[in-house]
């Protein structure tokens, strides 16, 4: 295959750390197989009449430097003129974040992971088309129901926010705690935001485990774990990575979820699964790929990021 002209919608590249984010070893893997991988913010995207386009520039290094950057002068063009568009901006899912993917709708090429799917499969609520996987989970925003659903729970559950990321504001609701209420207030914001309450699963406590999968299959996990006296695993809240395999439970909801993930245009995915359960469907610029590489001494093909392209590569051959 030849060169591929990609263009990577994403955070300002030099703020990636070369040793933990998933975008810088997807565009390094551009540049090793001799792709030409460009990047433009968010803020750089427009709509012309019906066709998107962006002011992209060049992603590469300089000097040395393993800080990845923009190495040339923008240049306003087409999204046609790229064979891919690689959707990477991470959260919030805002409005900036919603227009974004309105104009990614008429890029008139590839785009990964696919604009509608990104608006339609909340990261939290996605889950529910797959209950016989799950915890209990629920949505309101009135805090007396949720007390009642705390107490169907058995006096402990947790909740965070519709649109949270990151692990930012999730909390451990308890029966016995006499902030309850005040946690329920900040929790809906005073019933004015839906709260996702799930049944809380004691295994959280020895990590949740991030499995990425490409175009519907697995290429590895990672087990998230949490910092003594955390709550929270995710790695922007202090977890900690530690290798974890794959096990049947796991290939059984790999195999559930895949499907639909292929039929909403979701190309790369984070499942997290706590305790045998699936608890998030992360569509969002999912992340865990060099910890995975890490971990299990992966190299050369057998990395996560020569799988993405691998898998990328091939859906592009078959465009």
């Amino acid at each position: 295959m030849g060169a591929r002209k990609a263009l990577f919608v994403l955070d300002p590249p030099e703020t990636f750390s070369p040793s933990a984010d998933s975008t810088y070893v997807m565009v390094t893997e551009a540049l090793r197989r001799g792709h030409e991988p460009y990047g433009a913010l968010m803020s750089d995207l427009s709509l012309h009449t019906s066709a998107a386009f962006a002011n992209a520039r060049p992603l590469g290094f300089r000097d040395g430097d393993p800080t990845l950057r923009f190495v040339g002068d923008p240049v306003r063009q087409p999204m046609a003129n790229f064979d891919v568009v690689v959707m990477r901006k991470d959260p919030p899912v805002d409005q900036g974040f919603m227009t974004s993917t309105w104009i990614l709708d008429r890029a008139g090429t590839l785009v990964i992971n696919e604009p509608a799917g990104l608006r339609s499969l909340n990261e939290k609520l996605s889950i529910a088309a797959f209950a016989d996987l799950t915890p209990r989970t629920f949505v309101s925003r009135d805090a007396d129901e949720l007390r009642e659903i705390l107490s169907t729970l058995g006096g402990r559950m947790i909740v965070k926010p519709v649109y949270g990321f990151g692990g930012r504001e999730i909390l451990l609701a308890r029966e016995d705690d006499p902030n309850l209420g005040s946690l329920l207030e900040i929790a809906t914001a005073d019933g004015t935001r839906w709260t996702v309450a799930q049944e809380y699963v004691p295994q959280a406590s020895e990590g949740d485990k991030r499995i990425l999968l490409v175009d519907g299959k697995p290429i590895g996990a990672v087990l998230r774990v949490p910092a003594k006296g955390e709550l929270r695993n995710n790695f922007h809240a202090g977890g900690a990575p530690a290798r974890i395999e794959l096990d049947d439970n796991d290939e059984k909801i790999c195999a559930a979820v895949g499907p639909m993930l292929r039929e909403t245009g979701q190309f790369f995915v984070g499942l997290d699964v706590i305790g045998g359960k699936l608890t998030e469907i992360n569509v969002t610029s999912p992340t865990g790929m060099q910890e995975i590489n890490r971990l299990e001494h992966r190299s050369e093909a057998t990395t996560t990021q020569s799988l993405f392209w691998d898998a990328l590569e091939s859906k592009l051959g078959d465009a």
